[in-house]
């Protein structure tokens, strides 16, 4: 399995590549800013970039707005070299935490391959687990000001008084993508293709499950925690 296995290390190119799985309402993006703090690692997340390269006018980004403009989705190709001319930035010269891709085992390898012909591989795969009823309540009970655009959410971060923004009195609202039936259709095409990724890389030793039903900051320290002991072994 090209790319993924043992290969070349961080040490050899100065970058350590991490990727973050798991699916909607997991804690990815929370998680990944934190690792970036911590660690001095680069979070490049699929749909800023694609935002940032539409915004930026550069030869990938104009090559994938014809294909969003038609409501397609964009090649794997292009995707993966936003991502590597991310990488090859003086930003992410301590390497880059992966946030929304790769999405499929097709996208994986392709990855895998492209990564090894710069010499450099994925690291670890950290998996932040949860379950599937948690996941609907975690992004169901979101709601947000839709005059200031304040969040909260419902267990959490809930008004000072129910279904009002704190901030300007305005009714709370939820977007249609956090009903919970559009959660679950969103978990239902998620959920096949990110197992298959882990297993991909299961086979090459190099993914750690994380308990994402702790609080934050203790799934913080368990990534933090696995990174630390896997470089010592």
């Amino acid at each position: 399995m090209t790319g993924a296995g043992r290969g070349p290390t961080a040490s050899q190119n100065g970058r350590r590549i991490l990727l973050l799985v798991g699916p909607v309402g997991a804690g990815k993006g929370t998680q990944a800013v934190a690792m970036s703090a911590e660690l001095g690692l680069v979070h490049l997340a699929s749909g800023n970039l694609f935002r940032q390269a539409l915004r930026d006018g550069s030869e990938l980004g104009e090559r994938a707005r014809a294909y969003m403009e038609r409501g397609d989705l964009v090649p794997d190709d292009i995707t993966i070299g936003m991502f590597m001319e991310k990488l090859a930035a003086p930003a992410a010269s301590k390497g880059a935490i992966l946030d929304g891709f790769p999405r499929t085992v097709t996208q994986a390898q392709a990855l895998d391959a492209t990564l090894a012909g710069r010499g450099q591989r994925i690291e670890r795969v950290i998996s932040i687990e949860v379950p599937i009823e948690e996941l609907v309540a975690r992004v169901a009970g979101r709601r947000v000001c839709p005059a200031c655009g304040t969040p909260y959410h419902l267990s959490g971060e809930a008004p000072s008084i129910p279904g009002l923004c704190d901030r300007d009195g305005t009714p709370l609202m939820q977007r249609d993508d956090d009903r919970s039936d559009v959660v679950r259709a969103r978990l239902a095409k998620q959920v096949a293709p990110m197992l298959e990724v882990l297993e991909h890389y299961d086979r090459a030793g190099i993914v750690h499950r994380v308990d994402g039903t702790l609080p934050i900051p203790a799934v913080t320290r368990a990534i933090l925690d696995e990174l630390t002991d896997a470089a010592d072994r």
